[in-house]
This record gives C-alpha cells, structure tokens and sequence, in this order.
C-alpha cells in the first residue's frame, strides 16, 4: 500500500486558513519543527498528532484520507478503505461507505504487544466495540477491562482512552462510534 502524502493536505489548509506554522503549532499543543516535518512529508504523524492538527484546523480527521466517495451503501471486503499508518502495526478498514454519515463502522486490527495510540485519547461522542478474535486490554479512564473473543463494550468517547493487545495474535475488533472520528 502506497504511502499518505498528508503533507501537501496539511499545509494547503493551514495557508487556506491563513495560518502560520507557528500558530498552527501553538493551537495544535504541538512543536513548530514537527508541523514542518508532517508539511514536508518527512516525517508522518502519530493518529493522535494528526487529530489535534485536524482539530485546530477545524476539520474532521477523514479530511486527510478521504479520497473518493461512494455512492454504493455495499463495501466489499476487497474494496474496504484501509488507513494504515508507516511504522505503525494497526491496522483500520472503513466497513461503512462514507466518512460523513453519522456513524462510523470500523474494523481494527493491532498486532501483538501494539497500542492503538502512545497515549490516551478522548474525543466527542460514544463508541461500541466487538472482540472477534485476540485478547485486548481496553484503559479507559482510570479503569481497566479486559475484552476476550465474543465480548464487547460501550464507551462514553470523552473519557480518555486506548486499546491494547496483551496476546500473541492479532486483536481484531469491530468499532461503531458516533459521531465519526476518522
């Protein structure tokens, strides 16, 4: 799968915005040098620094990786919308057709050991999960549940949270949140 070029979409949206690198860096929590690195392509963004770039500029996150829309309310398991990071071992394929619907159908799978984000995150909104195969240990807030094949969960997404896999095989789940956040 060919890499995401996010930077040209980054820095065509700051300049729209009328925005400086700096500003952008100050309203994201993030440094000058890595706004320029993730505008350059020289270094590709954490999930979790893309949302807060996405966020200062008021723009969904799905703004960076929505390419084509499809009018067909099928997807076929060959024609999923992948959002693979590089260096990353998770892995998120859009079971829904579109990004601007009021749900989000995702199927997510993290390697043994992996985390879906380096730190806890926390958007707007509610999100259920279903285990379909691994062992995934769920942080969310303070407390921790540990989901096995067949268990699911419900989560208020304003609660900070992460997904780990604590096994030795791929965790796959099936993630419905609302409103999107990809």
């Amino acid at each position: 799968m060919k890499a995401l070029q996010l930077g040209e979409k980054i820095r065509n949206l700051r300049k729209e915005q009328k925005c400086t690198i700096e500003q952008l860096a100050q309203m994201a929590d993030l440094s000058s040098g890595l706004i320029s690195q993730m505008e350059r392509d020289i270094i590709v963004p954490s999930v979790w620094s893309l949302w807060k770039v996405a966020k200062a500029l008021n723009v969904h996150i799905n703004y960076f990786f929505d390419e084509y829309e499809m009018d067909n309310p099928v997807v076929r398991k060959d024609e999923r919308k992948k959002i693979i990071l590089p260096k990353s071992n998770v892995t998120y394929e859009l079971l829904s057709p579109h990004l601007n619907r009021k749900m989000e159908f995702l199927l997510i799978k993290i390697e043994p050991g992996m985390e879906n984000f380096d730190e806890l995150i926390c958007h707007e909104g509610e999100e259920c999960g279903y285990m379909l195969q691994g062992i995934m240990k769920i942080r969310w807030g303070s407390k921790e549940y540990i989901l096995h094949e067949g268990d699911s969960i419900y989560l208020d997404s304003t609660v900070p949270h992460r997904f780990i896999n604590i096994g030795d095989v791929t965790a796959i789940s099936i993630w419905t949140m609302t409103p999107p956040t990809f």
